[in-house]
């Protein structure tokens, strides 16, 4: 639910497509075929006719790795909207520097690609090479031709940048990167709660508080006073960063307002 919350906060109408387009999808699709392949489980809800059996444990599985998948696709999307790519080099730049950019102009790429390719495909199409019309072998030529133009301009784009790169001084000795980041008072306040939520988290799971199984029955941790204080630091952890959004977007429309 924080995810999702999250995600429609910050892409808006995007995010609420892709969860009704792709996500609920996903997760009927892998609540109906773990069954059919997975038979374990001790309640027994009917017989398929080749013998095997229907369980509710299986079912429950599969709708469970589902909506984990759909979470983790959720969180990643947040993440490429807010990770950009000077943030990415500004926290790991000074550890890690060929590593964080190699990773932060891979991220960059994907988006970058997929933009290309639609102008690319479009001014095909002005021209009369559509993909979507013509016989199955004029359909694959054109697909080709625009791959390979796709090809074409990667690689022109890599010397470009690479040309860019060394022309700014890039692996000398003593070069110095601009970042208009600071830590602040903000981030020593979010930092020491995250490593809160983390090492409490970790502490709950060393003592078993989020222990679940789903075979051969369903058996889960006790919710008591001796788990419920770990399952509200995680409820917390989750909201962290659309409280956080929220009131950055708060603050945003308070200034606009007094100018």
């Amino acid at each position: 639910m924080c995810a999702v919350i999250y995600a429609v906060s910050i892409n808006g109408k995007k995010s609420v497509i892709f969860l009704l387009k792709y996500c609920l999808p996903m997760v009927l699709l892998t609540a109906f075929i773990n069954p059919a392949f997975n038979h374990e489980g001790a309640t027994t809800l009917l017989y398929f006719p080749n013998g095997n059996p229907l369980t509710l444990e299986s079912i429950l599985y599969g709708f469970s790795a589902g909506v984990m998948i759909i979470t983790t696709l959720m969180w990643f999307s947040s993440f490429n909207r807010v990770m950009t790519t000077d943030k990415f080099i500004y926290l790991f730049g000074k550890v890690i520097p060929a590593l964080s950019l190699v990773l932060s102009m891979s991220l960059r790429f994907v988006p970058k690609f997929k933009s290309q390719m639609q102008t690319v495909t479009e001014a095909q199409r002005s021209i009369g090479r559509d993909v979507s019309n013509g016989s199955l072998f004029q359909r694959t030529k054109t697909a080709i031709h625009i791959f390979s133009i796709m090809i074409t301009w990667s690689l022109e784009n890599a010397i470009e940048t690479a040309d860019s790169m060394k022309s700014r001084g890039y692996g000398l000795k003593g070069r110095t990167a601009f970042s208009i980041y600071r830590f602040d008072e903000r981030d020593k306040y979010t930092l020491a709660w995250l490593s809160f939520c983390g090492l409490f988290l970790v502490a709950g799971t060393i003592l078993n508080a989020f222990g679940f199984r789903y075979f051969p029955d369903i058996r889960y941790a006790a919710f008591d006073m001796t788990t419920i204080p770990f399952y509200c630091v995680y409820s917390a952890l989750c909201i962290t960063p659309v409280i956080l959004n929220l009131k950055e977007e708060r603050k945003w429309k308070t200034s606009v307002s007094e100018m």
